[in-house]
């Protein structure tokens, strides 16, 4: 409910609200008393479906509908009062919507259409100059479709840069965790090689000590003996567990790569048993989710995408599974067909299929 009050409350939302009222309430000295219910029963309609573009799920074919909708009450009004320039307005709102919708030729030729139909109830409803008035209005749409073609522009360039910045950040941590790694490789063996093996010296030679009569019994010699053996056990125990934790951080790399794209959320799950140490096989995790993420959010609609992480005989299996819904046949275009040479690349295997609320599942498994 909160969410959906922020949303009508957004300011493009606010100004349709506000122009839509004085629509309506300018309306009262042009048309009859008995046609104002029907009058502001349309702003209504009309202010709702404005509204409905942003509760409703992100369908082509419902959005389309909404659009139309717009189209058919404005043509109404219009058609009410076809001899003052109030009610042309609300075409103004609807192209300004169509050019953040859809492609600049695609909303050309529908303001085109809408032009010649608002020409037609002009001309019909008597109206003594309407080609003035459809040039009037021209302007106004030419100028709302571009201010908002410009605005959407720009968000798509800052989406891009904030993705960009995301995978910046998200290959940053991978390097910064395979650099960590290493080093903590190389620690690992100079302690096996130079420690344990200067230790061992000393044991032996202590051992030696321990054997001349001259020393035997001497409670210091088999205290050092002692001291020597703890600690290179002790020192093969770190060495082992520093080879035991070598291990890349994919949940922070992939967590980065999703935190500046408002939808749709990366819910992770990654099994204990997931232990990742090739910089190669890492890179491929991160570039599938990250085709993933892009592919639910263009073309599913999705709100949420599932991502899960196990390991189990000697390979690293990913599940992939968005709350969206795939539109018509299960194609792969380039995301995907990239997704999957990377996934082979790397000496994986890849299987997409739907799920039963027809939503996409990418399975892929990679040398662990």
């Amino acid at each position: 409910m909160h969410e959906r009050v922020r949303q009508a409350l957004q300011p493009l939302n606010l100004a349709a609200a506000f122009t839509l009222a004085a629509i309506g309430f300018g309306l009262r000295y042009e048309i009859p008393a008995q046609q104002q219910p029907l009058a502001w029963t349309l702003i209504g309609t009309t202010l709702l479906s404005v509204l409905a573009l942003d509760w409703l799920p992100r369908r082509p074919a419902a959005r389309a509908a909404l659009y139309a909708l717009q189209a058919v009450c404005g043509f109404v009004l219009i058609s009410m009062a076809p001899r003052t320039g109030i009610a042309p307005v609300v075409l103004v709102i609807l192209i300004a919507e169509l050019a953040m919708e859809y492609r600049p030729r695609v909303v050309l030729v529908l303001a085109v259409v809408l032009n010649a139909v608002l020409y037609a109830l002009l001309a019909r409803g008597g109206h003594s100059a309407p080609h003035v008035q459809i040039a009037l209005y021209i302007g106004f749409q030419a100028f709302a479709a571009l201010t908002t073609h410009y605005a959407r522009t720009a968000e798509e360039a800052r989406d891009r840069l904030a993705r960009v910045n995301a995978d910046l950040l998200a290959t940053r941590a991978l390097l910064a965790d395979s650099a960590r790694d290493n080093e903590r490789l190389r620690v690992a063996r100079e302690l096996h090689d130079v420690a344990g093996h200067k230790l061992t010296a000393m044991t032996l030679n202590l051992r030696a000590l321990a054997a001349d009569p001259a020393f035997a019994g001497r409670q210091e010699i088999a205290l050092a003996q002692q001291l020597s053996s703890e600690l290179l056990t002790d020192i093969r125990g770190i060495v082992q567990a520093m080879r035991h934790d070598r291990g890349l951080d994919l949940g922070t790399a992939l967590r980065a790569l999703a935190a500046p794209m408002p939808r749709p959320a990366l819910q992770l799950h990654i099994a204990e048993s997931v232990h990742v140490t090739d910089p190669a096989v890492a890179e491929a995790v991160l570039r599938l989710v990250q085709e993933a993420l892009t592919n639910s959010a263009r073309h599913a609609d999705a709100d949420v995408v599932q991502v899960w992480l196990d390991c189990a005989d000697r390979r690293l299996h990913i599940r992939v599974e968005d709350d969206g819904h795939v539109r018509g046949a299960l194609r792969e275009g380039n995301g995907l067909s990239g997704m999957r040479e990377r996934v082979a690349g790397a000496g994986g295997e890849l299987a997409l299929s739907t799920s039963e609320r027809g939503a996409l599942r990418i399975d892929a498994s990679l040398p662990a």
